[in-house]
């Protein structure tokens, strides 16, 4: 069957069960959205920017597990998406990105819109591809597909040049293929498990310590029967959290640099750390020196380089979490002598102790100014009977949102963890929401970050994507401004925003819905109304600006060295602020 590039294009994609796809036009991808708009299987989402595209694929990728969609143009498209593949890549996240290119014949012409597309790509991508003949381009698409989503999943990109879309070819899609120097491995080594199950059964104060690839490899069940089988407490990394119920009397919430202060003690006291699909990042390390240093480590992982990459390991088990959990589960069901509960009850007498002496808190006065904890712990507690799907962007208010938002099931987490990119939030949600439109989905986001990728609001609401952002408004970037308080004597070197939209006015111009929640009297209410209106909603809450995320590990720190409130001699602003603006800490900020 003879088809043009963009006809394969389209067959291919539906081969691959795609049914939404987030895009921008250009003119040498014409032909591909031509033969997209005549067609109905697939929904073509059209964003307002390339970065959007690729966040809103990242979102809609992790709230399903399939695959996330981007189609963008040459030139600045390619640029401009290179965030969200950078992002995805760090997250191994499965996309797959097209890219349109200018035609063979003129690349490396210095042609109309011409960007180097896989040099650009090529330190952000788990793969890519140059199409250069349309006979490759089914076969390429077919490996896309497969490099995204098997192994340690993360982005690929396909750069179809236009003369390609245009050209007509033999029509094939292979129903599998097979890759040479690829073969991620899936089963572990029974004698490393057997390992693992003596080295649980013998260890007095083990920590299961869990990452985002017990989420990929749908592990979430094969590690609550892990913990419960053998009482073993629960840390999990910022990408796990839903991993394992957040409610769960085994979890001790998130460890890390914000983490709680039970996990992180747990985890620097521990004899047996038993890491899941986590890569023992810095921000769950501290000073690795000192990190666990009575510990024996069993590190299980598909990425064979993620394992001794930044810690000794004792046992590693290269394989997926999934498979190799089922089999360790097997072994010690057959193994496990007496109640573990008892065995472990010292362990836990000392982790019950570390969480009544330092639990997570803070104080709301009910007639002072908004806290952000106390915002966000109330969405939790009016939209938990809902199992919302809850996104959130970079800064202070992701932590809060990471510390008091207990998810209880996977894939309804979705932040942005490696690279840490302002602007996530939103369009991911948007993402989220495309895929699942009868789902509560809500927005965590500051008033820094929001503003990297407002323009989404009309995406939200042409395409009717009901999502709920909250917008945390304190006119800081507010992590920054809590680092200068803490190690720059509150010199706040651009970090104080000064003046930002009015974000009802804002919602309105796009022609989405806008809510002010201004009074702690109102916060309920506020909340209620929001989820209330059947469109997209942006919520601004005005909150008290010089509050402080803790616990914190402070840079170079150990995970046993935490700070867990401001300093004594922590100077707040007093007085006249650069700007001119009174910038008194017993009051919000105001232009």
């Amino acid at each position: 069957m003879q088809l043009t590039g963009s006809e394969i294009f389209v067959e291919a994609l539906k081969r691959e069960g795609v049914d939404t796809i987030f895009a921008l036009p250009g003119g040498v991808v014409l032909k591909i959205f031509d033969v997209l708009h005549q067609q109905k299987d697939i929904r073509v989402i059209l964003t307002r920017h390339e970065q959007g595209a690729g966040h809103m694929a990242e979102g809609y990728a992790k709230a399903t597990g399939k695959a996330g969609v981007c189609l963008i143009t040459s030139g600045p498209g390619m640029t401009n998406v290179i965030t969200a593949l950078a992002d995805a890549y760090m997250d191994s996240v499965p996309v797959v990105a097209f890219s349109g290119q200018v035609p063979t014949a003129l690349i490396g012409n210095d042609a109309f819109q011409e960007a180097d597309n896989i040099g650009l790509s090529r330190p952000c991508t788990k793969y890519n591809f140059l199409v250069k003949d349309v006979k490759d381009l089914a076969q390429t698409i077919k490996e896309a597909f497969y490099i995204a989503t098997t192994g340690r999943p993360g982005p690929v990109l396909v750069d179809i040049p236009k003369d390609i879309s245009m050209e007509k070819g033999e029509f094939h899609y292979p129903s599998s293929v097979s890759i040479r120097g690829y073969n991620p491995t899936y089963d572990g080594s029974r004698w490393k498990i057997k390992q693992a199950a003596d080295a649980i059964l013998k260890s007095k104060r083990p920590i299961l310590y869990i990452g985002g690839g017990v989420l990929f490899s749908e592990a979430s069940a094969e590690v609550k029967e892990l913990a419960e089988m053998t009482h073993i407490p629960v840390d999990m990394t910022l990408m796990a959290l839903g991993g394992f119920p957040g409610n769960h009397p085994l979890s001790l919430g998130m460890l890390g640099m914000h983490g709680t202060y039970v996990a992180n003690m747990a985890m620097h006291y521990s004899d047996l750390v038993i890491a899941v699909g986590a890569r023992f990042d810095d921000r769950v390390t501290g000073k690795v020196s000192e990190f666990c240093p009575k510990a024996k480590v069993i590190h299980v992982d598909i990425d064979p380089t993620s394992i001794r990459k930044n810690i000794h390991v004792d046992i590693p088990i290269v394989g997926d979490c999934k498979r190799v959990l089922s089999e360790l589960n097997n072994i010690l069901r057959a193994t496990v002598n007496g109640d573990q509960k008892e065995q472990r009850k010292p362990w836990w007498d000392q982790l019950n102790a570390w969480k009544h002496e330092h639990p997570l808190a803070y104080e709301q006065d009910p007639k002072g100014q908004i806290k952000p904890q106390y915002l966000i712990d109330r969405l939790y507690h009016l939209t938990s009977d809902r199992d919302p799907i809850v996104s959130t962007d970079v800064g202070q208010h992701q932590m809060w949102a990471a510390q008091y938002f207990k998810l209880k099931n996977p894939r309804t987490w979705l932040t942005s963890g490696g690279l840490g990119t302002m602007g996530f939030g939103f369009p991911a949600a948007m993402g989220a929401q495309a895929a699942f439109p009868d789902r509560l989905v809500l927005c965590i986001a500051g008033d820094g970050s929001i503003q990297m990728n407002t323009q989404e609001l009309a995406t939200a609401v042409v395409e009717k994507l009901p999502v709920k952002v909250f917008v945390i408004n304190n006119r800081f970037h507010g992590m920054v401004r809590q680092w200068q308080d803490l190690f720059y004597e509150g010199r706040y070197a651009s970090s104080y925003l000064g003046q930002t939209p009015d974000f009802v006015k804002l919602a309105e111009a796009y022609g989405a819905a806008g809510v002010r929640i201004a009074d702690v009297g109102q916060v309920d209410d506020g909340i209620r109304e929001v989820l209330s209106i059947k469109g997209p909603v942006f919520a601004d809450v005005p909150v008290y600006q010089f509050e402080n995320c803790y616990p914190m590990i402070p840079a170079g720190g150990a995970n046993h060295e935490m700070l867990l409130g401001d300093p004594p001699d922590l100077k707040k602003p007093k007085g006249t602020h650069p700007t001119g603006v009174q910038a008194d800490s017993d009051t919000i900020l105001t232009a």
